[in-house]
């Protein structure tokens, strides 16, 4: 932000002080950025229009019960890019334990999270894509954005395979 021009930063309900957010917080006030915060409340979905057939469904976090356990993680900002009839899930970094509220909270309605393409949860870690998750957004396409011989090992071979199980279903 501090390079290039921005004039809006859609971010969720923060749960924890860091110097990271307070940087932020200075940045966007110095360069009068608008800040969007966004989340579910009392259980409805905020939907941020772009343009007239593009538009997000906040998914995630609820900003009523933020979850504790690895704050910063489990409170990412998880939404669906619909165009169409085309959808992208980006899940942020949620976890295990994000994951398993997710689909608990929406048990009736489990086909939104049904999408095209799925930009695989915290980097293909161990901790995040469990299968019922995976089978919930049964997606075509997985991207996982991970840099090449990383110190944490991702992508974990047990997410590749549920991954491949998924995939070998919809064949």
């Amino acid at each position: 932000m501090k390079e290039l021009i921005v004039k809006n930063v859609i971010i969720s309900k923060q749960g924890k002080y860091s110097a990271n957010y307070e940087d932020f917080q200075k940045i966007v006030k110095e360069k009068k950025i608008n800040v969007i915060i966004v989340g579910v409340t009392n259980g409805s979905l905020q939907k941020l229009q772009i343009e007239k057939n593009i538009y997000f469904d906040i998914l995630w976090p609820n900003n009523e019960e933020l979850i504790s356990e690895n704050i910063l993680n489990n409170n990412s900002i998880m939404c669906k890019l619909n165009y169409r009839g085309f959808s992208m899930l980006f899940t942020g970094d949620i976890e295990e334990i994000a994951e398993k509220i997710i689909l608990r909270e929406y048990k009736n309605n489990l086909t939104i999270f049904k999408s095209t393409i799925l930009k695989v949860a915290h980097h293909g870690s161990k901790s995040s894509s469990t299968q019922d998750f995976l089978q919930a957004v049964h997606p075509q396409i997985a991207l996982i954005g991970v840099g090449k011989d990383n110190k944490f090992g991702h992508p974990n071979n047990e997410v590749i395979s549920r991954l491949q199980c998924i995939r070998n279903k919809s064949l």
